[in-house]
């Protein structure tokens, strides 16, 4: 892997257009992160789980910001939060057994699939 300012730099846009995307859509970051993680040298793995990682303090910090607006509904917070807290245990042991070309492609299909969603059913 690149090291140096400029790999620095890399890492600082690419996070910078993660940041964007995941407050402006209310989430996605995730799915920009990947490619761009891998973009700077991560396998499929480790820009998986390094998206989740990054997307904790933009998630945390986009919430307040719009907390402070009064945009939110805890209403669906407890049930939407177990519910997440399930599908991320049972996603990160998966992610460990699944061959990386396939969770790339799974990956793809996901974004695919999320995309036509939005453009015809929202």
């Amino acid at each position: 892997m690149e090291k140096g300012k400029a790999h620095i730099w890399k890492q600082l846009v690419c996070g910078c257009a993660v940041g964007i995307a995941n407050s402006v859509f209310g989430g996605g970051g995730g799915m920009l992160a990947v490619p761009l993680l891998q973009g700077t040298g991560l396998s499929a793995r480790k820009a998986h789980a390094t998206a989740i990682l990054v997307i904790l303090p933009v998630s945390l910090f986009s919430f307040i910001l719009y907390a402070v607006r009064g945009i939110y509904d805890f209403s669906v917070l407890v049930p939407t939060a177990l519910g997440v807290t399930l599908g991320g245990f049972l996603g990160a042991r998966l992610l460990g057994r699944i061959p990386g070309r396939a969770v790339g492609v799974a990956f793809a299909l996901l974004q695919a699939f999320a995309g036509l969603w939005l453009i015809f059913f929202v």
